[in-house]
């Protein structure tokens, strides 16, 4: 009888620990799903950025500073690894495209083409897609942070060695993109 009762209890722990364990990685690799649908909008958003200087090329050439400026700081982006240095590096790809937008503005014949326009709404899809990414993947990160902080999740988590995620976020360009198409 006393064997039956450890056996349980033994089976019961185990199962707890077994359920913890498993919510654990589910949240973990939700993060990393999430993870995975920023980098797609990140490199939509990055292959997007030649077409733009080519067009843009064609109706500016004598503003190469702003051109050289995005690719860059898209080459550097590109090559960024780890998710808080990526932040930065999209930040400057931010402060880039603002420049080449502002470059835009000074030329009516570039803002009018239908070649910059289908570009440009490309670009403005991809900002949110991007941003609803970005929410996504900064929800379930709260999640997964949050359930390694309770008990008894947060003892399991350090002896599984369960990392926190950081949130990602860099400035969004979507505004910018509105404004300059309302026109």
């Amino acid at each position: 009888m006393v064997v039956w009762i450890v056996l349980i209890g033994v089976s019961a722990v185990l199962f707890s620990i077994a359920i913890i364990y498993n919510r654990l990685v589910r949240l973990r690799n939700t993060t990393e799903n999430a993870w995975a649908a920023i980098d797609v909008q990140l490199h939509r958003r990055y292959d997007l950025i030649p077409a733009l200087v080519k067009v843009a090329q064609g109706y500016a050439a004598h503003e190469k500073a702003a051109f050289e400026d995005i690719t860059l700081a898209r080459a550097t982006a590109i090559s960024t690894e780890g998710r808080a240095q990526l932040a930065d590096s999209n930040n400057s790809v931010t402060e880039c495209l603002k420049k080449v937008f502002a470059v835009a503005e000074s030329y009516p014949d570039l803002e009018a083409s239908d070649s910059f326009i289908k570009v440009q709404d490309e670009l403005s899809e991809t900002e949110d897609l991007l941003a609803y990414a970005r929410q996504y993947y900064n929800d379930v990160t709260l999640k997964f942070n949050n359930q390694l902080q309770i008990l008894p999740f947060s003892i399991f988590a350090r002896i599984f060695r369960f990392e926190m995620r950081e949130y990602f976020s860099y400035g969004d360009f979507s505004e910018p993109l509105k404004a300059n198409q309302q026109r």
